[in-house]
């Protein structure tokens, strides 16, 4: 089913009921996100913007941020969103690059950029109040001055639900162009199609149905399509109401969050459960006294199911499942998670597949995998072995990209002469069709002697350790280093020597570790180390 069918649906069903909605703030009810969808048609008509026009949406999450998207989308605009915190540079580079000619974005956004370097814009958007900032022209001006005016003129009788009807006849037409990173040469904008949009939906709502009853927080990037996606498209679709966060939460906001909106879902990268597991969970268990409990048959279990049903709580208590994504869940923590039984997955994707690639329902979720290969696309390993042998891991379906825009070298380099995309990681399969990552192609380190090393393996079991919070893992010519960041009130509050300490943490971590995989050094890093949007460490600021 298309998801704008979902989506007219889930609207005209649930008019007076709330949809998006800021986090102790005001928001849009399904009949008022269908009203202001309707006044910026009214708008894009008047001043000529057409179907396949570029719109850019630049803006911190918002419920604001998800009416300017469905109004282009659902205008058959080609909505190019992009990351709110993206340099000012490189804002006004992909606008251009985009050859976008709407900009919604926030007040202080634009401030900071340059009209000079988006020369195609036509007009921008507050997409705070949905007011004009700028117009190329005195038509597009006046337009926006009288925004309401004209939206009263074309519906003259009121606007009601019967007025709502999207188009479903363009599964092969260009929806979104997604940029995956905020660099100015050679930009890589993921064309993806409505189908592809369409296609993740109805996965979401045959794996993990949601009701008009249900919430959800949202607190991922809205530009990155692992939170469009799942933060907004699949719930509004299945007539869920969206409380947005609208910054990175702490552990301690998250869980007040939860705990007030009482969510039926909780998307998630794993850098956040592992926190709430350290913070909440980790000092529990590893009392000694609790450590010989949770060794006795019978007393763990109740034990166990404590806390898990103080975790649950702790989310609000209506969770039916939490999924992660974006990088691979610490094997300690994950081992904790399933004593607890945890309704916990983690799926796999990417932006070019928007986003998911793997999937399987937490009770059928096999240990350290991703998942299996969702219905849209299939998978292989390419190795002479998938089974044993790893390889780079490659997909194919109807949710996979077209491309990236304007980019015809990237998009031939992302593909395989048989038609198959290159994901770029490298991994194995089971029997059973489960997938498990074994680390990034472009990470692997060759050994001397021409063993492949996977930095990820190495960080599991450093991160593991006590006083670590996060680690990388490079290679300095022979040797492998790690560079740690600690938790440096704790290390102040129990007067450890850090010195002699990352001595202990190295040879605790090569204990586990086969020798050509030993790490040589630790370094200890005094700043957390860079993000990207979805929580993965920015690697390539590190070699």
């Amino acid at each position: 089913m298309h998801y704008l069918t979902r989506l007219e649906q889930a609207i005209k069903n649930n008019w007076e009921r709330p949809a998006l909605m800021n986090y102790r703030g005001e928001g849009f009810t399904f009949g008022g996100v269908a009203t202001q969808i309707a006044k910026f048609h009214a708008f894009f008509e008047e001043i000529g913007l057409k179907k396949g026009d570029k719109v850019a949406l630049c803006a911190k999450n918002s419920a604001h941020w998800g009416v300017t998207f469905f109004a282009a989308n659902t205008y058959e605009a080609v909505l190019v969103p992009i990351l709110a915190d993206f340099h000012p540079d490189s804002v006004n580079s992909l606008v251009d690059h985009s050859e976008s000619v709407l900009l919604l974005t926030d007040t202080d956004i634009w401030n900071r950029l340059d009209i000079e370097k988006m020369p195609k814009l036509k007009a921008v958007i507050s997409s705070s109040d949905f007011s004009l900032l700028y117009a190329a022209d005195e038509k597009i001006r006046k337009a926006g001055e009288e925004m309401d005016a004209i939206f009263a003129k074309k519906y003259p009788a009121g606007f009601s639900a019967a007025d709502v009807t999207y188009p479903v006849d363009n599964d092969k037409e260009l929806a979104i162009i997604n940029y995956t990173s905020g660099t100015t040469s050679a930009p890589k904008g993921v064309m993806l199609r409505y189908e592809c949009i369409s296609e993740n939906v109805s996965f979401g709502q045959k794996r993990l149905p949601c009701y008009p009853e249900d919430q959800i927080v949202s607190m991922l990037p809205m530009a990155h399509m692992y939170g469009m996606m799942f933060e907004l498209i699949y719930p509004i679709c299945g007539g869920a109401t969206i409380y947005y966060l609208g910054k990175t939460p702490t552990p301690a906001l998250l869980l007040g969050a939860m705990a007030e909106v009482k969510p039926y879902l909780v998307i998630t990268v794993p850098l956040v459960m592992e926190k709430i597991f350290k913070s909440k969970v980790a000092p529990v268990v590893n009392k000694p006294a609790m450590k010989v409990l949770c060794a006795i048959p019978g007393v763990n279990k109740l034990i166990f199911k404590k806390i898990r049903t103080t975790l649950m709580n702790a989310f609000g208590g209506k969770v039916r499942e939490i999924v992660m994504g974006g990088a691979a869940l610490n094997p300690d923590v994950e081992k904790w998670f399933r004593r607890f039984r945890l309704p916990f997955t983690v799926g796999y994707g990417m932006t070019e597949a928007a986003p998911l690639l793997a999937y399987e329902d937490w009770w059928e979720f096999a240990s350290k995998s991703c998942g299996k290969a969702v219905d849209s696309v299939e998978v292989r390993i390419d190795s002479e072995d998938p089974y044993k042998v790893v390889g780079e891991i490659q997909a194919k379906g109807n949710s996979i990209m077209s491309g990236y825009y304007k980019n015809e070298e990237a998009t031939a380099a992302a593909f395989t002469e048989d038609g198959w995309m290159r994901t770029g990681d490298l991994g194995l399969l089971d029997k059973k069709g489960n997938i498990y990552i074994k680390g990034r192609s472009k990470n692997m380190i060759l050994s001397a002697n021409g063993q492949n090393i996977y930095p990820e393996e190495i960080e599991a079991v450093v991160n593991n350790q006590p006083y670590v919070i996060e680690s990388v893992v490079i290679s300095r010519g022979a040797k492998i280093v790690a560079l740690v960041y600690m938790d440096a009130d704790k290390i102040k509050a129990e007067a450890v020597d850090v010195e002699a300490y990352t001595k202990t943490l190295m040879h605790e971590v090569n204990k586990s570790m086969p020798a050509y995989s030993k790490v040589n050094l630790v370094e200890v890093m005094d700043q957390p180390f860079e993000k990207t949007p979805k929580m993965s460490i920015k690697r390539f600021m590190y070699k």
